[in-house]
């Protein structure tokens, strides 16, 4: 089945904003016993504070396995953009405060409270990582993989994020990737390459233009 780009949009939204089940960790774990140590959660919640600035490329992947690429940018505290390839009329980004997708076809905007996303952790700097994040076996030394989630916030959904040990990122390591599933048992994953940090991000790059008031436009 061939998922039409803005539909595998807004299944990625729905796992980011939807309550979430467990996610997938990207690598398989090995045997508990036998697992080499990575970072520790404080290594963890470091590197993901070091992060001030963030560009990076990405590839969004449904569950049937279906992908589309863009370029996130990341701005802490808080704020994200997500631009998808010029064949796809939307946009994502979120201002600290909530992620709003804008389709510029249909011109409607949706809004979701950051704190409500799995992405909160990645965000919303009142969400603890070290509270609510346990680490995942990876049986790689090199791979760290942490799993958040508020238990008494289920609404708030779960995400898991893989770090790499990488001298030159913030805090000696890169965010590589990220899962989330929602509640309909809808997995997206986001994997990053081509990382760069610490470059001067306006904030207006978290704004976007309402289609609804200015007519359609490409994002």
């Amino acid at each position: 089945m061939i998922i039409a780009p803005k539909k595998l949009i807004r299944w990625g939204l729905a796992a980011m904003a939807a309550v979430a089940t467990p996610a997938t960790v990207l690598l398989a774990p090995a045997t508990p016993a036998l697992a080499a140590p990575g970072a520790d959660m404080d290594q963890v919640v470091a590197a993901l504070r070091a992060i001030s600035t963030m560009r990076a490329d990405f590839v969004q992947t449904d569950r049937a396995g279906q992908s589309m690429s863009g370029v996130l940018t990341l701005k802490r505290p808080g704020k994200i953009r997500f631009q998808y390839e010029k064949s796809v009329p939307v946009l994502i980004v979120g201002d600290g405060k909530a992620l709003t997708m804008i389709d510029y076809e249909v011109r409607q905007v949706q809004r979701w409270p950051i704190k409500n996303s799995p992405l909160g952790a990645l965000l919303d700097p009142s969400r603890d990582v070290s509270r609510y994040g346990k680490l995942i076996p990876t049986g790689n030394p090199g791979v760290s993989s942490v799993e958040v989630h508020d238990p008494k916030r289920p609404e708030y959904g779960r995400i898991t994020l893989v770090f790499v040990k990488n001298p030159a990122a913030p805090g000696g390591m890169e965010l590589a990737s990220w899962v989330a599933l929602d509640s309909q048992n809808k997995r997206t994953t986001i994997r990053l390459s081509n990382q760069r940090y610490g470059m001067a991000v306006p904030d207006s790059t978290f704004t976007y233009k309402d289609p609804r008031a200015t007519g359609r436009r490409t994002p």
